[in-house]
């Protein structure tokens, strides 16, 4: 064999692998802490939009359509009639926890688009709390971090 081969030596190739790993585990470690934050943000796009949705599937079939949480469940779903399967049902983190406020956990939109029930819940995440404020008339509603 030729003694004047270039390449590698094993503790050098273990040492590159070495620097690598510790490079690669603090950005996974500081990561970690936007997980939260994105997982945070998509439930609360997401509600938003089922909600609309749910409030134009009233309006544009005229029936009733019930919003209920089920907390302990950490799910939520809209359905038309008892009995029926939903037209919407999410499951979301058990990161995520909801209270009720002046609003309880379940309410209607109308068939004309407004509410039978208005009032605030409470959406409380692991760094931040949120409140859902479902305004009289019309069925307004928004969410608002406190």
């Amino acid at each position: 064999m030729n003694q004047n081969q270039k390449g590698f030596t094993l503790i050098e190739s273990l040492l590159v692998l070495s620097i690598f790993m510790i490079i690669s585990s603090i950005t996974v470690f500081s990561l970690k802490p936007q997980h939260s934050v994105i997982e945070d943000e998509a439930f609360l796009t997401q509600l938003q939009a089922d909600l609309l949705y749910a409030q134009q599937y009233a309006i544009s079939h005229q029936h009733e359509v019930s919003v209920v949480f089920m907390q302990t469940e950490y799910r939520y779903y809209m359905l038309v009639q008892s009995g029926m399967p939903p037209i919407i049902e999410r499951n979301y983190s058990t990161n995520i926890n909801l209270r009720e406020g002046t609003i309880p956990l379940y309410f209607k939109f109308l068939g004309d688009g407004d509410v039978n029930k208005f009032g605030t819940f409470y959406i409380y995440t692991e760094k931040k709390s949120y409140r859902l404020t479902v305004l009289i008339g019309k069925g307004r509603f928004y969410v608002k971090e406190q």
